[in-house]
């Protein structure tokens, strides 16, 4: 496994624990988060503000090349009715010297009848 895919490796495990230090560790101090349709944040003080509960995510694949890691994944979280929310998203991480510069998420919120 590359260094760029162990780092998103070890990103993803410190969200689904809710690790605030082990996320932040794979993060360059600029980092720029954007959730397409949903909002754009810079640098690891307002990305620590926004990072929520802890959330279920697997991988269903990762492919690299060059600086960019892309990822589907499937996941739940708890809204703050604590009802769960199931989605999908497509995820690009764009690394710089083995940490996560940026990340670009589109998300899908799945309803019962879907699949996964």
């Amino acid at each position: 496994m590359s260094r760029n895919t162990q780092t998103v490796e070890t990103y993803l495990d410190g969200f689904r624990k809710n690790d605030h230090a082990q996320i932040l560790s794979c993060l360059t101090d600029d980092i720029e988060w954007t959730v397409f349709g949903a909002f754009h944040l810079k640098g690891k003080q307002a990305y620590d503000a926004a990072i929520e509960g802890p959330g279920f995510l697997e991988v269903v694949r990762m492919v690299e090349q060059g600086d960019t890691v892309m990822a589907e994944l499937v996941g739940s979280v708890r809204r703050d009715t604590g009802e769960e929310m199931r989605m999908s998203m497509a995820e690009v991480f764009v690394m710089r010297d083995g940490k996560i510069a940026e990340r670009r998420a589109w998300v899908i919120e799945l309803k019962e009848n879907d699949h996964r």
